[in-house]
């Protein structure tokens, strides 16, 4: 099978599954996230199988790369979803209260539907190596973002975040469609693996600009600065599995179209000095722009949403001391970090979930008293609190300890110095959580009620989040490394 009919498979599956919709009662919407997980699951296994494109299709390859990147990504992505879509139906009570009658799914089929085709536009990016494929697939995941943020109607918080993400998203999509030109203009070709060969001292300036303009686009993308404005009001205000999907798959698409973009030019010698120090300072200040913010906050979603944007800033670290030759690439590196960070971050976000299911609230307060509540869920949350923090003997501690190795390799000071003030505030604001589990009292001091689905997929998580920080093997396996 030729590795672009993953692409389809995913595609057609949400085409056939928004028809079913239709014909479906209101109580069997629910049977579509399963029909979603299904085809997915499919698609993961069929991505073991998948082949190269056959002699004399050029014209496919000149858009299209099959690489270790692209499945390493690809599978990230159906990951993505899929837990996204097992949170989604745990989440769906809340999201029928606030799209259709309380007491009916109707209304909500589309949802699950919605992510498939996102998944299908994320998947198409990490093996785009033209920058109009790769403008193609940033629409189709990004217009589908919009509606998936906007889509509990009967919520203002929803709306307005809808709201805010449209406006930003056109805003950083016109940066990229011109920045895409200035290019061109400049090369006369879209092709990645061209423009690097075409860079020399009269085009230069006109690169670095065009460079600088899908830069910032691509920063709205990840939630680096300075497009990281809409980061905290629209975590806050989408539905929570549109939350988690915005932070890990969103941004996981977003690293690999900068690491595709960026390489012609960060490893040309004319230009490449000047790419890097624009990262190093898009890495600084990120990093620590988004944990000073994040120690005020007493939301768990925009505290997240604070901690996304320092992750941000700290996968770039690696973009920018960009290394092809030593044990580990920067695109291995950023492949390692993503990795745990999904574990991790779904695992703070099921355990969102059913904090807000039992209380109404997403605010640190609803924590209080949960190491007497549940001794078992606040254990799985102090571990991957510690995680997120970047504990030893956690997952977390990994992702962070490769980043920072590779820029001190590269010599970037300033930037690893603002890290490691960034992971001080870290164990601030996160630890405050643990504070809340076994040194308050909550009012309410029945038993909370975690349902199966969400118990074992928060076990499972967070036993990974241990048992990689100890042996993190695994992983590199998976990236090659």
């Amino acid at each position: 099978m030729s590795a672009y009919w993953l692409e389809i498979i995913v595609l057609l599956g949400g085409l056939v599954l928004l028809l079913a919709e239709a014909f479906l009662a209101p109580k069997q919407k629910h049977h579509l996230a399963s029909s979603a997980i299904f085809i997915l699951v499919f698609t993961l296994l069929c991505l073991f199988f998948a082949k190269p494109f056959s002699v004399g299709n050029e014209e496919m390859t000149r858009f299209y790369a099959w690489d270790s990147s692209a499945k390493f990504f690809k599978g990230f992505t159906l990951i993505a979803t899929i837990l996204t879509l097992l949170l989604a139906l745990d989440y769906r009570r809340i999201l029928s209260k606030f799209t259709a009658n309380p007491d009916s799914e109707d209304g909500t089929g589309e949802y699950y539907c919605l992510f498939l085709f996102a998944c299908a536009g994320m998947m198409w990016m990490a093996s785009a190596k033209d920058l109009v494929s790769l403008f193609v697939a940033l629409e189709l995941t990004t217009i589908t973002s919009y509606i998936l943020v906007g889509f509990m109607r009967r919520n203002v918080g929803s709306l307005e975040a809808g709201v805010k993400f449209l406006i930003l998203g056109a805003l950083s999509t016109g940066f990229l469609v011109y920045g895409i030109s200035w290019i061109y203009g400049a090369t006369g070709t879209t092709d990645l693996a061209l423009i690097g060969e075409k860079i020399n001292a009269d085009n230069s300036t006109y690169l670095l600009f065009g460079l600088s303009l899908i830069l910032i686009s691509l920063a709205f993308k990840v939630g680096a600065v300075p497009m990281h404005l809409w980061v905290p009001d629209v975590y806050q205000g989408a539905p929570t599995p549109t939350t988690a999907f915005l932070s890990i798959a969103s941004k996981a698409s977003g690293f690999v179209i900068a690491l595709r973009v960026i390489e012609p030019f960060i490893t040309d010698p004319l230009i490449g000095s000047k790419v890097i120090f624009i990262l190093a300072v898009l890495a600084g200040a990120t990093i620590l722009l988004g944990n000073l913010a994040a120690i005020p906050q007493k939301n768990f979603k925009r505290l997240l949403a604070y901690s996304s944007i320092a992750n941000a800033g700290f996968i770039l670290l690696p973009i920018a001391a960009w290394d092809t030759g030593n044990d580990l690439s920067s695109t291995q590196v950023v492949a390692f970090y993503l990795a745990i960070y999904l574990i991790t971050t779904f695992a703070a976000f099921f355990i969102l979930a059913v904090i807000h299911r039992q209380s109404g609230s997403d605010d640190i307060t609803a924590f209080e008293g949960l190491g007497k509540r549940h001794p078992a869920l606040a254990s799985m949350t102090a571990v991957i609190i510690a995680a997120l923090a970047g504990l030893p003997l956690t997952a977390g501690f990994w992702g962070k300890f490769l980043a920072f190795k590779m820029a001190v390799t590269a010599g970037l000071w300033i930037p690893v110095i603002l890290g490691f003030v960034g992971v001080a505030a870290g164990f601030y604001y996160y630890f405050q959580i643990i504070r809340a589990m076994y040194w308050r009292s909550s009012l309410n001091e029945s038993p909370l009620q975690v349902r199966p689905l969400s118990f074992w997929v928060i076990v499972t998580l967070s036993a990974l989040t241990l048992i990689l920080g100890i042996w993190p093997q695994p992983v590199y396996w998976l990236i090659g490394g």
